[in-house]
């Protein structure tokens, strides 16, 4: 059993191993950027390591900083968490080359599984059927047309190296591949630091259903449960439930079994998932993730099994402790998880919206867990993923799930920054749901969002006297900190300079000539010069922020009188980036 394990990841799922890691006698260790230096999971941790710069090419990604982070700490294990570098054979070698253990697959696996080309072969020995799409890398826009032309329009252009929604791009006709192929490359590399591509049909009225299966480096492998997914936007869950409900006699057995298939076919071992895409009866291999997912508390909930306690003893060499006959026997209810994001659902546009959390009251009772990655006070910052945590219910059926899951969200608090929580109550509520006529399509093409609205509370000024003031200090890289209580600083705050802002924000979303930034975030293309006509929903600037590529359209018609930013450009929320007269 490893002594101490390095978490090579950040946010909520670097809390969850470090507290699996506690409960059962295991030293931790974080890993931080500069932007992270006081994040929830460096404070929890028995150490914390700097990586240095704020992006999470910097720091998460930084091979060199995290092995470097690794000989100093002494750390004998490392869990990569999901994201980052969790699907990267190379990192997975690297640490094995260290002689240090590697809570994920072996190399050789996530090679053949992360890559989405490769995965479907393996699939496909293994036995499992498959979506039609390319089984090598696209390369050009012309060979995502020749495919679109013989198969039909939609395509969804993928990230090879990717998952989670990032890096896909779902294309209605020819002339929209070129654009939209540039952009999955970008998201991709941005993410996962390849961007190879592939392409595949894009079903029209499809659930997403995934098996969490966990594997041994003895050659057992188990399916733990089936998960829904399919209450998505942008190709990202919002909501996730197990078991799939509404599944035909013997497609939960079959979908079981064809996933335990595809991964014994690749060697498979430790925690990993495979995804399918269900309609009709039947159902295709999509991917499978060479990792834990966001989504595995769900699975934990009607199980009663510690993933997280799994993955790091079979990667000590442990046998599975349960047959597949023992987990069948374990399910039992049913479990719901909600993503709270940093999003504003407004009119169903959810727009990333950076800041930091002045109030998080998360909500408590029977059936009732919060995975969270933040606490009041700390910053949701624009480099990374936007989720702030999960809120995970169980129920003795689904009707007692969704109701339980309604009531903690209304008892939920956060202010400082918009959440999808108005959004996440409009999903549960509606009767599709209920009904589970719902699709991965349903929330953007039927869900009618345009009365969800998201208020954010401005944080109350802090009282005078003395406060508790928390100086943080590296010494060799490794991060210490010192508490002193101090007289408030009664001087005004220094004001940072800024590009020129909207004369008032609303007047870019009336009609008004100034295209101003809706959030945080850095610009990624700008689409327009002066002297450009434009009319309205002409796109002008594309703008990332947390990951996510924005593309910015013009309110109203007529010419580009100035353009106040270039690629590269970080901008804050209500910078005017256009002016139209």
């Amino acid at each position: 059993m490893p002594k101490k394990i390095l978490i090579a990841n950040r946010g909520e799922i670097a809390v969850r191993v470090i507290r699996t890691a506690r409960e059962m006698g295991i030293a931790t260790v974080a890993v931080y950027s500069e932007l992270d230096r006081n994040a929830l999971h460096v404070r929890l941790a028995d150490e914390a390591y700097a990586l240095g710069g704020e992006t999470a090419a910097q720091s998460y990604l930084n091979t060199e900083a995290i092995l470097d982070a690794i000989r100093k700490s002494g750390a004998d294990a490392v869990h990569p968490g999901y994201g980052f570098f969790s699907e990267n054979a190379d990192f997975a070698k690297a640490i094995t080359d260290l002689g240090v253990a590697f809570i994920g697959p072996p190399p050789a696996a996530i090679v053949e599984m992360g890559d989405k080309v490769s995965s479907r072969k393996a699939a496909l020995r293994g036995g499992a059927p498959i979506v039609p799409g390319t089984t090598e890398f696209v390369n050009s826009a012309a060979e995502i047309v020749k495919f679109g032309e013989e198969f039909g329009w939609p395509v969804a252009i993928k990230a090879a190296f990717g998952g989670g929604g990032r890096g896909m791009k779902v294309v209605k006709d020819a002339a929209s591949v070129q654009e939209a192929m540039d952009s999955a490359k970008r998201e991709s590399k941005a993410f996962f630091g390849r961007d190879e591509i592939y392409v595949e049909r894009y079903l029209t009225w499809p659930r997403h259903i995934e098996v969490q299966l966990v594997g041994d480096k003895h050659g057992n492998v188990v399916w733990v449960s089936l998960r829904d997914c399919s209450a998505q936007r942008r190709h990202q869950k919002l909501i996730e439930e197990a078991p799939a409900p509404a599944l035909p006699a013997g497609v939960e057995a079959a979908m079981g079994e064809a996933a335990v298939k595809a991964a014994r076919a690749v060697g498979y071992y430790n925690a990993g998932t495979v995804e399918f895409i269900y309609q009709d009866g039947e159902f295709f291999f999509l991917e499978m993730n060479t990792r834990l997912q966001v989504e595995h508390p769900v699975t934990e909930m009607i199980t009663g099994i510690d993933l997280v306690e799994w993955q790091i003893r079979v990667a000590d060499g442990e046998k599975l402790p349960m047959t597949q006959e023992q987990v069948n026997a374990l399910r039992r209810g049913h479990s719901i998880e909600v993503r709270i994001n940093a999003e504003n659902p407004a009119g169903g546009k959810f727009l990333p919206s950076p800041g930091t959390i002045s109030t998080l009251k998360v909500p408590d009772g029977f059936g009732t867990r919060f995975d969270g990655g933040y606490e009041a006070g700390d910053t949701v910052s624009q480099y990374y993923d936007n989720l702030i945590g999960k809120l995970i219910v169980w129920g003795k059926d689904r009707p007692t799930a969704i109701a339980r899951t309604i009531r903690a969200l209304e008892e939920m608090k956060i202010d400082g920054v918009h959440t999808t929580i108005p959004a996440d109550l409009a999903i549960l509520r509606h009767p599709d749901f209920a009904a589970v006529t719902h699709s991965t399509k349903w929330v953007e093409e039927r869900l009618d969002l345009s009365g969800v609205s998201s208020q954010v509370t401005p944080a109350e000024p802090p009282a005078a006297g003395l406060v508790e003031k928390t100086t943080t200090v590296e010494v060799n890289g490794k991060r210490f900190e010192v508490k002193a209580w101090v007289p408030e600083s009664g001087g005004a705050a220094p004001v940072a300079r800024r590009a020129p802002r909207a004369a008032a924000a609303s007047s870019a979303g009336a009609g008004g000539g100034n295209v101003a930034a809706p959030m945080q975030g850095t610009i990624v293309k700008v689409l327009v010069e002066v002297g450009q006509e434009v009319k309205v929903g002409d796109p002008v600037v594309v703008l990332e922020a947390m990951k996510m590529e924005n593309q910015l359209q013009a309110e109203k018609a007529g010419t580009v009188k100035s353009v106040n930013v270039k690629p590269g450009d970080k901008v804050g929320s209500g910078d005017v980036l256009v002016v139209i007269s």
